[in-house]
């Protein structure tokens, strides 16, 4: 063999050698905590493993053959390893408040106050240094402000079917003014209506319905899908001259374009003249809505891009564009902090309560026919709303998790929407909210986030900025090419090297260019098996590197990787039944259980009888539950014996023959029941009584004669049966036979008389009937008056033929 090809061999067999080592080792530490399982290769690594583990970051910290990542580790194990204090990197995540400004409490609300100047929520701005697995908390407080202003924009159907509530709505200005004057001091009202598309087949397109889509004689105007008719103001007497100056106007089908309207209201801030405050949009109809899809039916199939396009105050896109989404709308009225008040006639209440379910910070009310109650259908609504504060986050960073906790009126806890809501909260009420966040992993890009908390409907907001701790403070000082990473292939940064890439090893001392060599690859199989690493790693170097899973918490392990934490048994659907932890496919269960899912209890105080006997003594504990190894007894701790006989009747006879000399062992009673102690009271009610130290049991039984005995059976402290018999029994009195032979006498004759007199009176109805029946057929009868043929008179005449009369 060539002296070079003799050397490369050398150098392998020693490679394996000890990376063989190095592997044992890892494989005995892979029992221990989860943070030297993770088999982290750098301190960045390792604290992104879980908040308890530490790097230690001494250089002479591992013994000869120990890999990198058995620098990571619990903090007490490092400690009692041998590394100092000061040698462990464990960085903590902190908090920060950068903005604090106190709510606003308004004692005088007749001073004006500029809406940018109030207060509902604290703090307004924090900044977060978050550690993997480590929560950080804070306490949010909100208080509904006093005298906070208030912006309504009146959205109304004008199609043909509203004609009457129109009318009502031209003295809703002055009207509502009025009436939310008792609320805030600071209210502007809008108005704006809707109809439909304006194309086929929503409206008729020909000449003449175009210029008045009404029937008859009735003046209406053109046929528009929405248009702002008049901007927020405070000017109550300008929006009544306005709406005055509305006239209705038709379409051909039911449902209305009211979605192209209402996602013109929230987009077009600029022209609706929104201010930074609480918005209020009150949508009135008496018909259904076209959503989404709907709009095919006209040609229209571009979906709604969710912008304004007015011009001079009038949609001008409803041709072009499709009718929004719900989910589309629930965004933008999200987005703009508008709450939505939908007042409907009744025939469409069911409709809008599935609608209001579907979008947040929305009330419904039933609006009447012609539209006179409106005022106060929108004061109860806007109480309905402003009294419910609904905490909701922007879309959080993958990896971090928010959880909240509301404390609310009177100690209230958790009320609702998992903990984000508080109800019945009043004007000048303070309620808080405990939120909590923490990151499982690190960004993959590593940079800061921006998340914001807001209660809905509202416009104010919490700042969070994330920022993510991914690495240690010694990361910074690292030795790039240090000599110490086998002559320049890595960074030495935290007491181990960092390779640079194509270089693996503890030291850098391997080529990833060699992973595919037989002879390496060979140790990475198990019992010369064709698997590497057990198809759950890969061969680098000599040396099985498990693949990592998608949930932190699994993980393989194992020198060929033939470990996981994963794949044990399971019981009520939890890993190991809950009580134990999956070790190398195995469950290793905790105190108390057993079984290969651990779901078997060793408790046995499930088992306890009365008497404190485990099953009662005629059974085994089996995971907590009683296997009764008497076939006889039953119930959970084998006391229940359906086809025993009682105390009662176990002892019936020998009470019989000890008190009264009588029943069946009257014979034997000596040799039977020599061990009774027998006590005669006078009668049943000289009997004693049970205590709770004396316990026994009240007896009634029949004996030989069938007379009944009383008796009561206990066991006292010297297991003597002691028994007290009442020494008159109750016997049955004897039949009396006069009264016996009386009765069945006068029975007989009762039933023989009753009988003659049923007979009796059969007769007379049968006797009467007949009798009828014999008048009947008489009266029917039709006698002849003709001669009888028999009959021969005695009178006989004789006429002589000769004579002829005269």
């Amino acid at each position: 063999m060539p002296p070079l090809q003799a050397f490369k061999m050398d150098l392998k067999l020693l490679l394996i050698s000890t990376l063989s080592l190095l592997l044992c080792h890892s494989h005995a530490q892979q029992e221990g905590s989860d943070c030297i399982k993770a088999n982290a290769k750098s301190c960045g690594e390792c604290i992104q493993v879980g908040e308890k583990c530490g790097w230690c970051t001494d250089p002479d910290f591992l013994k000869q053959g120990e890999p990198p990542s058995a620098r990571c580790d619990e903090l007490e194990s490092l400690k009692k390893k041998g590394c100092e204090v000061g040698n462990i990197e464990n960085p903590r995540g902190s908090l920060q408040v950068d903005k604090d400004t106190p709510v606003t409490n308004r004692k005088d609300t007749s001073e004006k106050v500029k809406p940018e100047d109030i207060t509902q929520i604290q703090p307004q701005k924090l900044t977060f240094n978050l550690r993997s697995g480590e929560a950080q908390a804070f306490d949010l407080k909100f208080k509904r402000a006093e005298d906070y202003p208030i912006d309504l924009y009146y959205l109304m159907d004008l199609s043909y079917s509203m004609k009457d509530d129109l009318e009502n709505v031209k003295n809703l200005g002055t009207d509502l003014m009025r009436e939310m004057k008792k609320i805030t001091s600071d209210f502007r009202i809008g108005f704006g209506s809707f109809v439909e598309k304006t194309v086929m087949p929503y409206i008729s397109t020909t000449p003449a319905k175009l210029l008045n889509p009404c029937t008859g004689d009735q003046n209406c105007t053109s046929p528009f899908s929405y248009k702002n008719v008049l901007k927020l103001t405070s000017d109550g007497q300008q929006f009544n001259r306005l709406v005055s100056q509305q006239q209705i106007s038709g379409n051909l089908d039911s449902p209305e374009g009211g979605f192209d309207a209402i996602m013109q209201v929230a987009v077009c801030g600029d022209h609706i003249g929104w201010r930074n405050v609480t918005r209020l949009l009150v949508f009135s109809t008496d018909a259904g809505f076209h959503f989404a899809g709907d709009g095919k039916l006209g040609g229209i199939v571009l979906p709604n891009d969710g912008r304004c396009h007015l011009e001079n105050n009038m949609y001008t896109m409803s041709h072009y564009y499709d009718y929004p989404s719900i989910a589309h709308l629930v965004q933008k009225l999200s987005d703009n902090n508008i709450q939505t008040i939908f007042a409907v006639t009744n025939d469409f209440q069911a409709v809008y309560k599935e609608l209001k379910n579907l979008i947040p910070k929305s009330a419904v009310g039933t609006l009447s026919s012609n539209s006179s109650n409106v005022i106060n259908l929108i004061i109860d609504a806007y109480n309905s709303l402003s009294s419910e504060v609904i905490l909701e986050n922007s879309k959080l960073p993958e990896g971090v998790s928010m959880t909240y906790q509301s404390h609310c009126k009177n100690g209230v806890i958790g009320e609702g929407e998992n903990g984000r809501k508080c109800s019945n909260i009043s004007i000048g009420d303070e309620v808080s909210f405990h939120i909590s966040i923490k990151a499982n992993k690190c960004p993959a890009h590593g940079k800061s986030e921006m998340v914001k908390i807001k209660p809905q409907g509202f416009t104010e907001e919490v700042e969070l900025v994330l920022k993510f701790i991914c690495e240690c403070a010694c990361h910074s000082e690292g030795q790039p090419n240090s000599e110490r990473c086998n002559n320049g292939n890595g960074t030495f940064e935290c007491g181990a090297c960092r390779c640079n890439e194509g270089r693996i090893g503890r030291e850098c001392e391997c080529s990833t260019d060699e992973v595919n060599s037989d002879d390496l690859d060979a140790n990475c199989r198990r019992d010369n098996g064709t698997d590497i690493c057990s198809n759950n790693g890969d061969c680098i170097c000599g040396a099985c590197e498990c693949k990592k899973r998608d949930i932190p918490e699994e993980r393989y392990s194992g020198k060929y990787c033939e470990c996981d934490n994963f794949n044990c048994d399971r019981s009520n659907n939890k890993l190991c039944g809950g009580h134990g932890s999956c070790v190398c496919r195995v469950c290793k269960c905790d105190a108390n259980y057993s079984g290969s899912a651990c779901d078997c209890s060793l408790d046995t105080s499930t088992c306890l009888a009365s008497n404190k006997q485990i099953c009662n003594g005629r059974g085994k504990c089996d995971c907590g539950t009683c296997k009764c190894t008497d076939p006889k007894f039953q119930g959970p701790t084998c006391e229940i014996c359906p086809t025993c006989p009682t105390v009662c009747t176990q002892h019936k006879e020998c009470v019989e023959c000890l008190a009264f000399g009588t029943g069946e062992k009257k014979d034997i009673c000596e040799q039977e029941c020599s061990d009774f102690k027998l006590i005669t009271v006078s009668d049943q009610s000289k009997l004693p009584q049970p205590v709770q130290s004396f316990p026994l049991v009240h007896c009634k039984e029949r004996d030989t004669n069938d007379c009944w005995f009383y008796f009561t059976y206990t066991v006292n402290n010297n297991t003597e049966k002691e028994v007290h018999v009442a020494e008159k029994p109750e016997c049955p009195a004897g039949p009396d036979i006069i009264p016996i032979v009386a009765g069945v006498v006068a029975g007989i004759v009762l039933i023989g008389l009753a009988l003659l007199l049923i007979w009796k009176l059969l007769m007379i109805i049968h006797d009467r009937r007949e009798f009828a029946k014999f008048e009947k057929e008489k009266l029917n009868a039709k006698w002849d008056t003709g001669e009888n043929p028999i009959y021969k008179s005695a009178v006989t005449t004789v006429v002589n033929p000769k004579y002829e009369g005269k």
